[in-house]
């Protein structure tokens, strides 16, 4: 039952920060809806989980504007296009996907129109793979400075996708590394807070390494093959 992974899901998530002495409420869970189907969205809100994560624009659209019963945060944790920024201004509290200049000045032109204070994440790649996306950490502190002159862009923190590894112990290194790079600069910048990393496999790592948010969907819902849940 859903109740009862989402129970688990929390404990696991409170047994993470208490094993580094933190407190469990300084950690988010974002529910990963990805090809999710709407019905099994209302479930988790009826459970009592408000923040919510999609990778496409459009499939969110579709799935908020069918949602209105619930008072959802809604958050955009997928590569997002420039030409795609009306819209996730439009839809999303948080975008935890900012990885350019021209990206942070596109929503910042639409957060203006709408009249919003849209918050971001900085997204950064610590891996070379070439199907992450992301700023590369020398350029993290020049992307920030360009975001903060935007009037209409809130930056919150950063954000990273590892490699991923069976072994979750292998992606603490990446997790680490996220963590000094915002520990290293928040003395300058004092609203560096959050650190988003950390997904269905080693999110209690991430955790242990100073997650304030961790995106899950498939240890939630289950994979989606073919339409089925596996």
């Amino acid at each position: 039952m859903l109740s009862e992974i989402i129970s688990s899901i929390f404990k696991k998530i409170s047994y993470a920060a208490l094993r580094v002495d933190r407190n469990p409420e300084e950690i988010r869970l974002i529910a990963v809806t990805k090809s999710q189907p709407v019905d099994k969205i209302i479930e988790a809100a009826d459970l009592g989980l408000r923040i919510f994560g999609e990778s496409r624009v459009q499939e969110a659209k579709e799935k908020i504007e069918k949602i209105t019963e619930f008072k959802i945060e809604w958050h955009m944790i997928g590569h997002l296009q420039t030409n795609k920024a009306k819209e996730a201004v439009r839809l999303f509290s948080l975008i935890h996907s900012v990885d350019s200049e021209k990206l942070a000045i596109a929503l910042d032109r639409e957060a203006s129109k709408f009249g919003k204070l849209q918050r971001i994440l900085i997204q950064v790649k610590l891996s070379d793979e070439e199907t992450k996306f992301g700023v590369k950490e020398t350029e993290v502190e020049k992307l920030i400075q360009s975001c903060i002159k935007l009037k209409n862009l809130k930056v919150e923190g950063l954000m990273t996708i590892p490699p991923y590894f069976e072994n979750p112990e292998d992606t603490r290194f990446y997790f680490r590394k996220l963590r000094q790079i915002r520990d290293g600069l928040i003395d300058k910048y004092d609203f560096l807070k959050e650190l988003s990393m950390g997904m269905s496999h080693d999110f209690e790592v991430a955790i242990e390494e100073g997650a304030t948010m961790v995106r899950i969907g498939s240890a939630l819902f289950g994979q989606r093959i073919n339409g089925e849940v596996k």
